[in-house]
């Protein structure tokens, strides 16, 4: 792991005047997550287009400021389903040099997917934000503020464009956790597929415990089957694309269950409550460093010349 920023040096900019204009952003899939992205980058005076099979998804997207066209270049950002990830190009004009990038919730099969379309000019990603609505109505500009955003430094990554796709999450407020598509699979199962599977059976089993049950749900009911409010045909193809790291995933809360319930209470309450210290990092531009980072349960929340800074949990 790189220093740490020395305390009371004089804060750096967070974008240092750049050598090359940013590129323009191109958005496929204006819904809540690709259409909350393109009106926030229009919103900051970024060049953002866009396209959507849904004619009312595109319009408005245009009254957000968000060119509509089917000829895209610069950073094409796929903000498709699962399961239209593989076809959401096709139709589209893409221009030959253009970076690659996604907001899917499972990552090994889009990266060897679309790595194996465009190589190193794709950039695997997921910004781990969202809610259980979905369509171009509930876009958000704020959606992506303080939110953590997974992108894909795999061994044939081309570094210059990863770091192109991370000024893109940093310019809408978000923190950037560099992973592998692996690492990435393995650690949302346990924090965002498997939840969504213990929301259903909360939500089914109390519905089994009859209509008193559920007149009396209140708030700890209502937070835990929240998330399963979310399109069934999303959750599922989340969830079955992930298949065997969330079944990992499910068998150890399944362990946990079967512990002594003051030892399980007292071991979560433990987890929930506690209070990280973050230690401010600064990292050179180089990948091995950079997933440091996110192993460590970091994120970087500056792009700079010749570095990036940002912050760890202390052990």
């Amino acid at each position: 792991m790189a220093d740490a920023a020395e305390p009371g040096a004089a804060a750096s900019p967070a974008f240092p005047v750049p050598t090359m204009p940013a590129p323009p952003v191109a958005v496929v899939g204006l819904g809540q997550l690709g259409g909350s992205l393109a009106a926030a980058l229009a919103a900051g005076g970024r060049e953002v287009s866009g396209w959507d099979v849904d004619t009312a998804a595109r319009d408005a997207a245009a009254a957000r400021g968000v060119t509509i066209t089917q000829e895209l270049a610069g950073i094409v950002v796929l903000a498709v389903p699962l399961t239209a990830m593989s076809t959401a190009l096709e139709g589209l004009t893409i221009a030959s040099d253009a970076t690659i990038t996604d907001l899917g919730s499972v990552k090994r099969p889009v990266v060897a997917s679309l790595e194996a379309a465009f190589g190193g000019r794709f950039i695997g990603g997921h910004p781990m934000c969202g809610t259980e609505r979905s369509g171009h109505t509930a876009v958000d500009p704020a959606l992506f503020s303080g939110a953590r955003w997974a992108l894909c430094l795999e061994p044939g990554t081309e570094l210059p464009r990863w770091l192109r796709v991370a000024e893109v999450a940093l310019a809408v407020g978000a923190e950037v956790v560099p992973v592998t598509a692996a690492e990435h699979d393995d650690a949302v199962a346990a924090v965002s597929h498997v939840p969504h599977l213990l929301a259903a059976a909360l939500a089914a089993a109390a519905a089994d415990a009859g209509p008193l049950a559920l007149a009396l749900a209140a708030g700890s009911f209502r937070d835990g089957t929240r998330v399963i409010g979310s399109d069934p045909d999303f959750v599922t193809a989340m969830v079955e694309g992930n298949a065997v790291p969330t079944a990992e995933a499910l068998a150890r809360v399944q362990a946990q269950l079967d512990l002594p319930w003051p030892e399980l209470i007292a071991a979560g309450h433990a987890v929930a409550t506690r209070q990280p210290v973050l230690r401010a990092v600064r990292v050179p531009l180089e990948r091995a460093a950079l997933l440091a980072v996110g192993r460590a349960g970091g994120a970087i929340t500056r792009r700079l010349s010749a570095f990036v800074e940002g912050w760890v949990p202390e052990p």
